[in-house]
């Protein structure tokens, strides 16, 4: 194993072990009250529901994209970008039907797609990255441990006493290991600037929510929650719009480092 990759495993295994040290996390309940409450057209949370629909359309075109096999991807690992797309074109209805009665019981079918979409996008960029037969191991695993994170965490909260833990490693432990990756390791497609982008989307989304009331006082009927909903959304287009315009610059990926001691 070389170092680039230990450092990999030295960062995942500090974030695990912090996370067994931190007390179980429960769901605040605050969290189901958003700013933007309006009913419009007798839909409740209007725009926080409609804002689930890019995810829907984005997912579905990336799925019919991979399919007909005209984006440039790892075709021996397709199952995943077909993962991928599945998640976040799941995670429109999931999303939506969450926000027309925000509760602990709705909240599941809104992070279960999200997790799915979470894994199967980490597994690709250790794919593209790394290698491929290590996305391939991982991928299952990877998805197994975020549908349980949900259903864990679902049955912990129903026991009233709620743990977040592993679904928060699952949400954010990809989004601490990608830069490192990008980093470190030399891509088999041109170019990493689309996937620095869609990790700023996704942090501009995770701000949008939690600025959810300010941006609604200042730009309403626009809620954070539903921006957070846009921009997200948004960083899924970015990954579609790159993987239709990129192109192979190596058979397999070779780490920055062993590109120098070559």
């Amino acid at each position: 194993m070389r170092q680039n990759e230990r450092l990999l495993l030295v960062l995942a295994g500090l974030a695990v072990t912090g996370a067994l040290f931190v007390p179980a996390i429960p769901q605040d309940l605050a969290y189901h009250r958003f700013a933007d409450g309006t009913a419009r057209f007798g839909i409740p949370h209007f725009w926080n529901v409609v804002s689930n629909l890019p995810f829907f359309v984005i997912g579905l075109a990336g799925l019919l994209e991979v399919y007909r096999g005209r984006p440039a991807i790892l075709a021996e690992f397709r199952v995943a970008y077909l993962i991928f797309f599945a998640g976040v074109a799941l995670l429109g209805p999931g999303s939506a039907y969450y926000h027309l009665n925000p509760n602990n019981a709705t909240l599941v079918w809104d992070r279960l797609p999200m997790t799915i979409a979470f894994m199967a996008l980490f597994a690709i960029v250790v794919a593209e990255y790394l290698s491929v037969p290590l996305g391939r191991r991982l991928l299952w695993p990877l998805l197994a441990i975020g549908v349980v994170s949900v259903f864990y965490w679902d049955f912990t909260e129903a026991r009233s006493r709620g743990d977040l833990r592993l679904y928060g490693l699952v949400q954010f432990l990809p989004m601490v290991l990608i830069p490192p990756i990008l980093l470190l390791f030399r891509p088999r497609f041109g170019g990493t600037a689309y996937l620095w982008a869609v990790l700023g989307a996704y942090a501009a989304a995770k701000a949008a929510e939690l600025l959810d009331e300010p941006i609604f006082r200042m730009f309403h009927p626009l809620s954070g929650h539903a921006l957070k909903h846009l921009l997200a959304a948004f960083g899924v287009y970015i990954f579609l719009a790159a993987i239709r315009r990129r192109s192979a610059v190596s058979p397999s990926p070779v780490s920055r480092h062993e590109k120098e001691t070559l």
